[in-house]
């Protein structure tokens, strides 16, 4: 068996919550790791012990404790916005790794709750704490993943859409046509927001991964 194919079957047995937690940017990452043998399969609070069991079933391996350092197994939890205080400042927007926020610069956000994974990734960077993690009152299912996995590779294609435009717009020009300043000043725009979102999760990820007393 290929070491591909195998992190496709590994994958195919994770969450597809997209939370980060287990150390990795994503559940694919994650399942290129233990395939690859340098991750161990107790790293996903989202999957639990029945997902460590899956786990070590395919793989033919020892049941290992989930690592709780990771993070706490329970209830799935939904995103909310306390649309009154949100400011639209699109943080949490380009935070959800399966574009599960929507709205406009300046204008309130909202949930789509049937597409939030309880990730908690777009709690971190709200600059006016106006965002919760609540219970969502229904289980994360098999076709939940599903639709979290293709809306992840969705999410991630689009944001290296938006690198490489913001790479053509922010390459030299000749002398005779600069860089209009407007289109400038937007990719470092981006750029900022971009910078702001990732010490935030880099915050929030080193808070997960602190352990315990």
């Amino acid at each position: 068996m290929s070491c591909r194919s195998l992190a496709d079957r590994i994958d195919a047995l994770l969450p597809q919550t997209q939370c980060t937690k287990c150390g990795y940017d994503g559940c694919r990452p994650y399942a290129d790791a233990i395939a690859e043998g340098t991750a161990p399969i107790n790293r996903c609070p989202p999957g639990g012990d029945e997902g460590i069991a899956a786990l070590a079933s395919l793989l033919d391996t020892p049941l290992l404790p989930l690592d709780l350092t990771r993070g706490e197994p329970g209830p799935l939890l939904v995103a909310r916005i306390d649309e009154a205080h949100c400011i639209g400042c699109t943080l949490c927007i380009q935070a959800c790794p399966v574009d599960a926020i929507v709205g406009a610069n300046k204008h309130m956000h909202t949930v789509l709750a049937d597409w939030c994974t309880g990730c908690d990734l777009c709690v971190a960077p709200c600059p006016v704490d106006c965002i919760q993690m609540v219970p969502a009152g229904r289980a994360w299912t098999a076709e939940d993943a599903a639709a979290g996995r293709q809306r992840h590779r969705h999410h991630q294609a689009r944001i290296e859409r938006l690198a490489a435009d913001n790479a053509r717009l922010m390459a030299p020009e000749p002398a005779s046509a600069p860089a209009p300043a407007a289109a400038a000043d937007a990719a470092q725009d981006d750029d900022r927001k971009r910078a702001a979102i990732e010490s935030a999760l880099a915050r929030a990820r080193a808070r997960r991964n602190t352990p315990r007393p």
